[in-house]
């Protein structure tokens, strides 16, 4: 009797079985492409596919590039291109693929059948769209209650325009090519809405009614994985990473200035924001943080973890702003590296991804605000050239500048405590002989 892969349905089949070289390539590329093509970072899918390939046998050396994944069985002449982009980020395939990858190692799958369970977890859906609009429309309003809206009217259109932004993006998935036009549209709609509620003054924060619904759109995900490839020196990738992310960014900043436009309204000042007392900080960070576990594909179960550690964060970076004095970008640094420090054992003990856990605790912190702000005045500043009050260009500079630390501050934050870790870590385990090259007999041993 073999023995069934939890959640799949599969038997393990016989106790023995007889890999060829290029069944057990595949294998290791079908892993390999999920992995990648599902947010987990590069460095932790090249080293579980060169360690699914010395269980199966076969030694591979791993090349991954934007748009395919290539894997080169070492000492033969077979290689294998999985066709491959890393634009989504699931965190329940994540999951499911490492844990038929362990089981795989253990000798409790065989290769066969783990190359029937991954088809299977590449079939999974995405969340559903109810689930999604309904903890969107949560995280929307969450971000408003961060960034001072304390306004019911106001609160309440934030949470259906970013609702309202899940259907057009679920509408759009089937088009071919609408990766960019998703967040586009998405952005539009919550500007339209925005400007509307600016021409009717139906809130008080007719500004975080138009940029809260933009801000759980931005790719948080994609920036810092990008800066990890950056960090590895996977520079080619780390670029095309960043610049994706850069691109998205900048379809969510167009959609959301159009809408502006097409409703008669702009951007209001910022002005001063309301001080937010810590339990509701805390409590909207929380929010905040499962909305984004959704959007990322996580299991419920999965959920508390990082809704923990976001809301621990969160409470640190309110001390530090509020009773310390510090700006928003030191704010964000201490409270990234705690999140850092806490989150990487924890994923490594427990098996679970790292970017399911770091990410969902820190994407609320993204700078969205200071992004579409500096993009808004930017317009302006291109629109009435040298007739633009003295205060524009410096408030723009300001903005953007302000984005650029928090973002270089949350990547430093998240990623010194992984990198420490897995040096340490690797530092002190005992090389086996599959990884000086010499495999072991067993029974996934290529025939």
């Amino acid at each position: 009797m073999g023995t069934t892969v939890d959640g799949l349905g599969l038997d393990a089949g016989p106790p023995s079985e007889q890999v060829t070289p290029a069944a057990a390539l595949e294998t290791v590329a079908a892993a390999a492409a999920l992995l990648f093509e599902s947010g987990q970072t590069t460095e932790r899918t090249v080293r579980a596919a060169e360690r699914l390939g010395r269980a199966l046998g076969l030694p591979v050396t791993v090349y991954p590039r934007w748009g395919e994944f290539a894997i080169h069985a070492d000492g033969t002449l077979l290689s294998h291109i999985v066709r491959t982009t890393p634009l989504g980020v699931d965190m329940g395939r994540v999951l499911a693929t490492m844990t038929i990858l362990d089981q795989a190692c253990a000798a409790m799958l065989t290769a066969a059948a783990a190359r029937s369970a991954l088809a299977q977890v590449a079939r999974r859906p995405p969340v559903s769209t109810l689930r999604f609009g309904l903890l969107a429309a949560i995280g929307a309003a969450a971000l408003g209650v961060i960034f001072g809206a304390v306004d019911p009217v106001g609160l309440i259109l934030i949470a259906l325009s970013a609702g309202l932004g899940v259907v057009v993006r679920r509408r759009l998935t089937i088009q071919p090519g609408s990766v960019f036009l998703q967040p586009l549209c998405a952005a539009f709609a919550a500007g339209l809405i925005g400007a509307v509620a600016d021409r009717l003054q139906l809130s008080h924060t007719q500004g975080l009614v138009a940029l809260c619904p933009c801000m759980v759109l931005v790719p948080g995900p994609h920036i810092l994985n990008g800066a990890l490839d950056l960090v590895r020196t996977r520079i080619a990738l780390g670029i095309a990473r960043v610049a994706y992310a850069g691109l998205v960014v900048l379809m969510i900043c167009a959609g959301l200035l159009l809408g502006l436009a097409a409703g008669g309204s702009s951007l209001p000042d910022a002005g001063a924001s309301a001080p937010v007392p810590l339990g509701a900080d805390v409590i909207a960070a929380g929010c905040a943080v499962a909305a984004f576990g959704t959007f990322f594909s996580m299991p419920w179960r999965l959920l508390a973890v990082p809704i923990a550690v976001g809301m621990l964060a969160h409470a640190a970076r309110w001390a530090l702003i509020s009773l310390a004095g510090a700006d928003v970008v030191m704010g964000a640094l201490v409270a990234c590296v705690l999140v850092g420090i806490i989150v990487t054992p924890v994923a490594d003990r427990l098996h679970l991804p790292f970017a399911a856990l770091g990410f969902s605790a820190v994407v609320s912190m993204m700078p969205g605000f200071f992004l579409f702000r500096a993009a808004s005045d930017l317009v302006i500043l291109v629109s009435v050239g040298q007739h633009a009050p003295p205060g524009l260009l410096p408030r723009m500079v300001a903005n953007g500048a302000t984005a650029f630390l928090i973002i270089l501050a949350m990547s430093f934050g998240v990623i010194l405590p992984l990198m420490l870790y897995d040096q340490i870590r690797h530092a002190r385990a005992p090389r086996t002989p599959a990884e000086d090259g010499r495999s072991a007999p067993g029974r996934n041993r290529p025939a």
